[in-house]
């Protein structure tokens, strides 16, 4: 396949933070052929390790999925400039995006899990 997504965190030193986030993508990892999670800092794989394993593999086009709330600094500024150099360097596209928190049906999600949190409380 010359198309892989990558699912990007933030990153962090603590191993149950990163173990957090690969749950959370791992539904999105067996449903999704080629998918894959990087860290932009602090864990690995990297992004740039990332995109340079899938260029190994005869990649040429990749999708960059944030698995961040809102788009900050580093998804207006560190991540877009980090794109522009791994496509410069492996001459590849890559697209950035939105980050999910963006996305209307992860308000759904939160509610479905506040919601259910109510009812077992209550239990």
């Amino acid at each position: 396949m010359n198309h892989r997504i990558i699912l990007l965190a933030h990153g962090s030193s603590d191993k149950r933070w990163c173990e957090t986030f690969e749950g959370l993508a791992a539904p999105t990892l067996s449903a999704v052929p080629h998918s894959q999670v990087a860290y932009m800092e602090l864990a690995e794989p990297s992004l740039e390790d990332t995109v340079a394993d899938g260029v190994s593999a005869g990649v040429r086009e990749f999708t960059v999925v944030p698995l961040f709330l809102a788009a900050g600094r580093h998804l207006r500024k560190d991540v877009p400039a980090m794109i522009a150099s791994l496509e410069q360097t492996h001459n590849v596209k890559i697209v950035l995006a939105p980050p999910i928190g963006e996305n209307p049906l992860l308000g759904q999600a939160i509610k479905d899990v506040v919601v259910h949190q109510l009812e077992s409380s209550d239990a």
